[in-house]
């Protein structure tokens, strides 16, 4: 069945999304079943593996991310395939990217990752050139892919001003 741009594609059943394991990486895990925005619920479920890796050596932290993106080009593609809906809402392993990507750049702290995670949010949504090239020209696994990556590189280098400036604000007062 050849994918179709579709705007709101039918929710696939629990028992699809868990009966395959390519949904199921590509759902994240379930996080991409709500009905009511599942980029931000999928983005959420993403700091479960964030808070499980975020200790690690920063090698492997990275290794691990690039290891998720890497995956999410054939995992989301493969899950779009399937369903036949080009990016399904509800394919939500590139918001874990995405996390994954912009939390790599937040100073320590649970506001950091926060302000982390509404940054990725606005990049995702706003989709700032080159994210809306590559969702808008690109329709299989590498367009669902790229647009997050860049929103996540994007929100990453936000936090890293951020962050500078409130460091900046703190020494100075």
């Amino acid at each position: 069945m050849p994918e179709q741009k579709i705007r709101n594609p039918k929710m696939p059943s629990v028992k699809t999304v868990f009966g395959d394991p390519i949904h199921l990486l590509a759902f994240g895990f379930g996080s991409g079943l709500s009905r009511w925005a599942p980029g931000t619920t999928g983005s959420l479920g993403a700091l479960v593996l964030y808070f499980a890796i975020m200790n690690f050596p920063e090698w492997a932290y990275l290794a691990i991310t690039v290891v998720v993106v890497m995956a999410g080009f054939h995992i989301c593609g493969e899950s779009a395939r399937k369903l036949g809906v080009h990016d399904h809402p509800g394919i939500v392993w590139d918001e874990w990217a995405g996390m994954l990507i912009t939390l790599a750049f937040a100073p320590a702290g649970l506001m950091w990752v926060v302000v982390g995670f509404l940054l990725f949010r606005v990049f995702d949504i706003l989709k700032p050139w080159p994210a809306n090239y590559f969702d808008e020209k690109w329709h299989d696994g590498h367009g669902i892919m790229m647009d997050d990556v860049v929103a996540g590189l994007y929100a990453g280098f936000a936090l890293v001003i951020l962050g500078g400036l409130f460091q900046q604000l703190v020494v100075e007062a």
